[in-house]
């Protein structure tokens, strides 16, 4: 899984694949023109490329070097865009540029077209010595087939990068993104479902278990992990989330044996450190593929990064929290928190740590509440975030989290020199999330 979401945010392996298909294609069509050649009746004939030698040359190298240039302004576009991206909203949402399959379509079709078009060129023969001329009608045909498709590919290219870049639609990506991850990580929505109550803690003489490297935690292979505790008569605590920054030789994991009268021999110990380890797999950067958090983490680095004094943008930090607000509800709605795995018998053998509300809740408003705290608006739209999640929770740690945040805010808010208007209008909307912690919704709390 990993690896095919490694792949999935790589330029190069769609076009790659494009680009050997072309080369089969520009070999065996050819040799299909060779067997059909004298067999195609007019009414084929006549749609198909009916020049010489060297009208066929003239074409396909028309196509050849003009679809070499399209394909060089389209990485160039690719590249400012990914520039633009970087700078103006956050270096993280990268990935999700990388991982555009229009954009990686449109880069194999103009790198296909280009490969085909050269490898028919080769196969173009002007008859010497008593040979008859070899013009593949076929072949070229397919070929300005292809360069038409590209240009309309172009035109949509262009038309899609323009809608890309908008934050809007980046954001969109962003939450959509990070709903898939919820709902493949932590299951069906079930809102009144809490996490696995009283997972099994290590005790005071568990066994730290190091990591082998340094990176961020990527993804977790939960069967070996069962499959090696259950076979080391084991139980390990995972006390690193996806996400998780880690330094080689500091403890990733602890273990200590499911039978408390009995310990963990050095053998096992070891081949329990080695398949933990094994499972366990880093990389240089978070990604999606179990990263609950991840998502949450992008929207707020938009939002930080428009509130800067060199962007001062704080609609597009408004519109983001209302993304942020949206995520939240969808991740209280599911099962957070630690996650206890048990064996065929049904004993428990790993527990997973992962982030529960109270972390993501304020991974998504603590730095937008500090960065934001001298713009009303700002804050406002924080007050309507947690109306919103407090509306939308049904466990009471979660309504815990949503309240300590409501004080956190009020706090940074009655720190600031607001006018009597903005005061008070921040006031009502602070009484508002009260209620919607007790399950009341009042009207007229929105300002425009």
């Amino acid at each position: 899984m990993a690896t095919a979401g490694a792949l999935r945010t790589r330029l190069w392996p769609v076009p790659t694949l494009a680009v050997v298909v072309a080369i089969a294609a520009g070999v065996g069509v050819p040799q299909l023109d060779v067997a059909i050649d004298d067999s195609l009746p007019p009414a084929v004939t006549d749609f198909l490329f009916g020049g010489g030698p060297d009208a066929a040359r003239e074409l396909l190298g028309s196509i050849a070097a003009s679809l070499i240039t399209v394909t060089s302004l389209t990485f160039s576009l690719t590249v400012v865009t990914l520039q633009l991206a970087s700078s103006q909203f956050s270096p993280r949402l990268l990935r999700t540029f990388a991982r555009d399959r229009f954009v990686q379509r449109t880069l194999a079709l103009f790198l296909a077209t280009f490969v085909y078009g050269l490898t028919v060129l080769r196969t173009v023969r002007t008859g010497t010595d008593g040979e008859a001329d070899f013009v593949p009608m076929v072949s070229v045909t397919l070929a300005y087939v292809l360069a038409v498709l590209s240009v309309l590919g172009l035109v949509l290219f262009l038309a899609h990068l323009v809608r890309e870049i908008r934050v809007e639609t980046m954001v969109d990506n962003v939450y959509t993104e990070a709903v898939a991850t919820a709902r493949r990580v932590c299951g069906p929505a079930d809102p009144d479902r809490p996490a696995d109550p009283n997972p099994p803690r290590p005790p005071p003489q568990s066994a730290p278990i190091p990591g082998t490297g340094s990176g961020f935690v990527t993804s977790v292979d939960e069967d070996a992990l069962t499959e090696a505790a259950e076979a080391a008569g084991a139980i390990v605590l995972v006390d690193r989330t996806p996400g998780s920054s880690v330094v080689a030789g500091t403890p990733v994991a602890f273990a200590w044996p499911a039978d408390t009268a009995t310990d963990l021999d050095a053998e096992r110990l070891a081949t329990l450190r080695r398949a933990v380890a094994g499972a366990i797999t880093l990389g240089p950067e978070r990604t999606e593929t179990q990263d609950v958090g991840y998502g949450v983490r992008q929207l707020t680095d938009v939002a930080v990064k428009a509130l800067s004094p060199g962007i001062n943008d704080p609609t597009t930090a408004i519109h983001t929290l209302g993304r942020s607000a949206a995520l939240l509800c969808e991740l209280a709605g599911r099962k957070l928190g630690p996650k206890t795995l048990r064996d065929k018998d049904g004993q428990a053998r790993v527990v997973l740590r992962r982030p529960d509300l109270t972390e993501l809740l304020d991974a998504a408003v603590g730095q937008p509440r500090r960065y934001g705290a001298a713009d009303p608006a700002v804050l406002a739209r924080l007050f309507r975030l947690l109306r919103d999640l407090a509306w939308c929770t049904r466990l009471p740690t979660h309504a815990d989290a949503v309240a300590d945040q409501l004080r956190r805010l009020r706090v940074t808010v009655s720190g600031q020199d607001f006018d009597a208007v903005d005061r008070a209008h921040l006031e009502q909307l602070s009484q508002a999330v009260e209620a919607a912690l007790a399950g009341v919704w009042p009207p007229h709390t929105d300002r425009d």
